[in-house]
């Protein structure tokens, strides 16, 4: 079900068992790894995490979820999945790039990437984007690709989630001739 994306200069693949080490050292980097999900969680977690990608989500075929890689090398992490918000029904795209591979245009890359997986493969009218309202990197490379901001959620710890869809165009018009 996950199959292999390519753009320019990004990879992406099923993850492999080997990739554990590289998918866990991701989402334990605060920098990254604050905006996944609810955040940080503990190595054991992330661990537990990769192991869920294999046993549940490739084994009942849920969604695809990417090990990214630029020039061979691993260098983040995407998924394109039903979203788990109650107030959103809809398909989300979630990704995050290791902090060496920032400030490289890789993350405008890989979102409109998965964005154009959702539109073109998946056939949505609209792909949607959860973000934490202070990760203004993330929130940038939506709004470079046009996704726009249609709510603000507050969270329970005082955090505010940021609600974003990116509408597949109108075809154009033909116009008649006669």
């Amino acid at each position: 079900m996950t199959p292999e994306l390519r753009s320019e200069r990004l990879s992406l693949s099923p993850y492999v068992a080997t990739d554990e080490a590289d998918f866990v050292a991701l989402f334990q980097d605060e920098a990254v790894g604050r905006w996944f999900g609810d955040g940080m969680q503990s190595e054991a977690e992330d661990r537990a995490l990769f192991g869920r990608i294999f046993t549940l989500v490739y084994a009942e075929e849920r969604f695809p979820v990417w090990a990214v890689r630029h020039e061979g090398r691993y260098v983040g992490h995407a998924e394109v999945k039903p979203s788990p918000e109650t107030w959103l029904d809809g398909t989300e795209i979630v990704y995050g790039l290791a902090r060496d591979a920032w400030g490289q245009g890789l993350g405008t890359e890989l979102a409109k990437l998965l964005t154009a997986y959702g539109h073109e493969t998946l056939g949505l009218a609209e792909v949607h984007a959860t973000v934490d309202a202070g990760n203004a990197s993330s929130l940038s490379v939506l709004a470079r690709l046009g996704y726009v901001q249609v709510r603000e959620i507050p969270e329970g710890d005082g955090r505010v989630t940021l609600h974003l869809v990116s509408r597949r165009p109108a075809p154009p018009v033909t116009p008649l001739r006669r």
